[in-house]
């Protein structure tokens, strides 16, 4: 019960106050671990990819288990209240909202959306831009909203502060390329495995949400994504508006062959997008 009123402070706090600017974020500082352990013990092995991996979830999760042996000795009040707190860090509805949102009202939107998405953009219609948009965000919705919160609620702070390690692990060295293909894959894998639940959490919320019948019929599409998770919250965002997301997408000049979620209308417009932030809004 003390995780659930945790997460629920921790997710007001980040829906009113979102990113505290003045002190550097501590998810950086996962980073400058990360590099660290990079830059003395890389190696194109997996062995040394799970040494990483290792490496990061003991480091993170001492020092989560000691934040919350120290706080054990305020009264719960202030516990639960400090707890919110940090935890709240680790939540980024506010930021993905915004950050999507910033789209519908910006001149110049092929150069907002190159900054949330890896896609080329120079080229894209402003159909294409809503389209990314609206993936970017139900993708993030599991990774940056719902899987926190999901390990705060069933662990604590060492729950969500662990989540976060391995999720930034696999944005720094989770890739398909000569460099990370083997010392990126325990990281990029245990990624996938811990967001499997949330993801599809997500894609329940927004059928369910909007009143869809079938609040799995996102699984059929879903499955089709390259990855195991990110293609469900995608394939229930566009059930949900009667879009059609996902498709061929140029990436550094070449036309990368992706699999299509939904099957309404493929011209996406601002309306489509208002809708979509509107399912969780700010």
């Amino acid at each position: 019960m003390t995780n659930i009123i945790i997460t629920i402070i921790a997710y007001f706090i980040d829906k009113f106050f979102g990113e505290f600017t003045h002190f550097r974020h501590p998810v950086m500082y996962i980073g400058d671990m990360i590099t660290f352990y990079e830059e003395h013990f890389y190696k194109k092995s997996i062995f040394h990819g799970l040494g990483l991996v290792i490496f990061i979830i003991v480091s993170i999760g001492g020092v989560a288990l000691v934040i919350e042996e120290f706080l054990s000795y305020f009264i719960s009040v202030l516990t639960i209240g400090i707890s919110a707190i940090i935890a709240s860090m680790f939540i980024a509805h506010k930021m993905l909202y915004d950050s999507v949102y910033a789209i519908l009202e910006a001149d110049d939107k092929k150069t907002l959306i190159s900054h949330l998405v890896s896609r080329d953009t120079e080229n894209m219609s402003e159909s294409d831009v809503y389209k990314a948009a609206i993936e970017t965000y139900a993708e993030n919705l599991s990774d940056g909203v719902i899987a926190p919160m999901f390990y705060l609620v069933l662990f604590g702070l060492p729950g969500i502060l662990i989540y976060k390690a391995i999720n930034t692990m696999d944005s720094m060295v989770g890739y398909k390329n000569e460099k990370y293909e083997l010392f990126g894959k325990p990281a990029a894998h245990l990624d996938d495995l811990v967001n499997y639940i949330p993801a599809r959490i997500t894609a329940v919320l927004i059928m369910l949400f909007t009143k869809q019948k079938n609040l799995f019929a996102f699984c059929k599409d879903g499955s089709q994504h390259e990855s195991p998770n990110a293609g469900h919250p995608i394939t229930a965002m566009a059930l949900s508006l009667n879009i059609k997301l996902g498709g061929d997408t140029s990436y550094f000049g070449t036309i990368k062959k992706k699999a299509t979620f939904g099957k309404g209308r493929e011209e996406i417009t601002q309306e489509d997008l208002r809708k979509a932030l509107k399912l969780f809004p700010k």
